[in-house]
């Protein structure tokens, strides 16, 4: 068990959470997708199960309630933050903050930048940007930031 703070805490995910993640995944993204005309649930849930390694992914829970899960992928150069999906209910109340600096922590503690895409038109653009990260690049739905750790003292 990772505690975030006293009232924060990431868990283990397993293959039996998969079916879980998705509707917390759709959740999450829905109205982002709606926006731009591809809310599709049937894709969504297809896409996030091809690529679902319960390795590298935690369960966000906050006083004891599943809030929502990260998948953070650790490679020899690099951090990729997969997925960060809170729960509609509990977005903007500073949950995602305090999962993104125990995440910026990790980047910080093994001297790798950190990388994550957003969707276009969602909120977490302005999320990633407030954290730090900078605009590295894009496709035709994403966008693209990287955050370097700070320079060793």
């Amino acid at each position: 068990m990772e505690a975030l703070s006293a009232q924060f805490e990431l868990l283990p995910a397993s293959h039996e959470d998969a079916e879980a993640l998705v509707e917390i995944r759709i959740a999450a993204m829905r109205e982002s997708l709606e926006r731009i005309g591809r809310f599709d649930p049937q894709r969504a849930r297809d896409r996030f199960l091809a690529g679902f390694d319960p390795a590298q992914t935690r369960k966000i829970m906050v006083a004891a309630q599943w809030l929502g899960f990260i998948s953070l992928r650790v490679s020899d150069d690099m951090l990729t933050l997969e997925h960060l999906y809170l729960v509609p209910q509990a977005q903007g109340r500073g949950t995602g903050s305090a999962v993104m600096a125990w995440v910026i922590a990790q980047s910080e503690a093994l001297q790798r930048p950190l990388r994550v895409g957003a969707l276009r038109e969602s909120a977490s653009n302005r999320f990633y940007l407030k954290h730090g990260f900078k605009r590295v690049g894009e496709s035709e739905w994403d966008i693209y930031y990287q955050r370097d750790p700070a320079a060793p003292e």
